[in-house]
């Protein structure tokens, strides 16, 4: 009878065994197709925010640059304004597809995590209203993370707001930390995960729940459950794509009727104090004389680019690639004092045309601009500190003070 007994227990612990297996198998499997659809579906937010970005730069930079001649006394100035409105949030979604397919730019910094949640205590509080009530947990004891934190704080709020909208009637949220090791076996049953020491936050709230029907699918951009025009479906993609491109990893864990938790799981560093990058202020003047090479492949952008700093006093050479600055440089004898280039063209990307022609003119000012960053500029979307830079879509004005702060001042690149 004793040994029945062990044979039947021997039995169940291998069924239990192998019924867990199964559901580890099942997990890895499902999280694996999550990641391989979000990588998918990034690259293409990413190639399209790139081509919208300099479709964008002209038609907004054309409006500004009409406003500032027809005077708001003319017929059309209401309908200028429209456009403009119009232009500013098609150039919202191309930054929140940008910060999902992991192409934004990110200043990141050694940071107590602990800091950047207390410093957004009153914003929760604000967010949830008399209604919920909000709790922090700060557990973790070495929280130092390497992020740009003003990234990591819309990440936070983005959740924090999701969790109040789920809680109509009232709950509890609650923000936490703790320090974690996610080891091998972690690791077999989570994709993109690298072993090692992680800050771990979570967001928890005891709210409507997310039916496991959509759960592979809330991370996805333009995916919404609310109804038209109360979301664009991009908040929680621009969670994804920001704690993704900081090192990170994010999974939610939800049931139905009790409640949603978001994990992230950022990677743990040692503390570092590091001084902050101080603005260079411009030193602004009414009329520019120098002379600037503009490399653009994109005809629109290259045209209006032109346009602007040609209005503000400079000479202004223009090429449309790697072929013709080549050639500008070579035959172009008087000072060249800098270098306006896009990041990504199909025959040469900028920084291998500032690196050729830097050897010939080693103090030649620079300044890249792009509607994505690619890798000639950033490593894996992470800005190098000190490298000018301008975002597309830009305002003439702000192309203006960033050429003006950079020929003023701004700093000369190392090869």
């Amino acid at each position: 009878m004793k040994d029945n007994l062990q044979r039947l227990g021997n039995a169940i612990e291998r069924v239990v065994g192998d019924v867990q297996q199964w559901e580890r198998s099942r997990l890895a499997e499902r999280h694996a197709r999550l990641s391989e659809r979000l990588e998918t579906v990034g690259r293409l937010a990413g190639g399209i925010a790139h081509d919208f970005n300099n479709l964008l730069t002209a038609i907004n930079g054309y409006v500004e640059l009409i406003i500032s001649r027809v005077g708001n006394s003319a017929p059309i100035f209401d309908d200028l304004l429209e456009i403009r409105k119009a232009g500013e949030k098609a150039a919202k979604i191309t930054r929140e597809l940008l910060a999902f397919s992991r192409r934004q730019i990110l200043q990141p910094q050694t940071q107590n995590i602990h800091s950047i949640i207390l410093n957004l205590e009153k914003e929760f509080g604000r967010i949830v209203g008399e209604t919920n009530q909000v709790r922090l947990a700060l557990r973790a004891k070495e929280a130092f993370v390497r992020v740009d934190s003003g990234q990591i704080e819309l990440a936070l709020v983005k959740l924090v707001t999701n969790a109040h909208e789920s809680m109509p009637d009232g709950g509890w949220l609650c923000i936490e930390t703790e320090s974690v090791y996610l080891d091998g076996d972690y690791v077999a049953n989570h994709i993109s995960v690298t072993p090692g020491e992680y800050v771990q936050i979570s967001v928890s709230d005891t709210g409507r729940g997310i039916p496991e029907s959509i759960l592979p699918n809330i991370f996805e951009p333009f995916f919404t459950t609310k109804k038209k025009g109360e979301g664009t479906g991009l908040g929680l993609a621009n969670v994804y794509g920001i704690v993704k491109q900081s090192g990170g990893n994010i999974w939610v864990y939800s049931v139905a009727g009790k409640g949603t938790t978001f994990k992230i799981y950022l990677p743990r560093v040692g503390e570092v104090v590091e001084k902050p990058i101080e603005p260079r202020k411009a030193v602004h003047s009414s009329q520019g004389n120098e002379t600037i090479l503009v490399v653009e492949d994109e005809d629109l952008v290259r045209r209006l680019v032109c346009h602007i700093l040609r209005d503000f006093g400079y000479h202004v050479l223009e090429a449309r690639g790697f072929s013709e600055a080549m050639a500008i440089n070579r035959s172009y004898q008087k000072p060249l004092h800098m270098i306006l280039t896009d990041v990504v063209m199909p025959e040469m990307g900028g920084k291998e045309i500032v690196d050729a022609i830097l050897k010939e003119r080693p103090h030649l000012r620079v300044l890249f601009m792009s509607g994505y960053t690619g890798e000639a500029i950033v490593n894996h979307g992470i800005l190098n500190p000190g490298t000018p830079f301008i975002q597309k879509p830009f305002a003439p004005d702000a192309l203006r003070l960033k050429v003006c702060e950079v020929l003023n001042g701004g700093p000369l690149l190392k090869q």
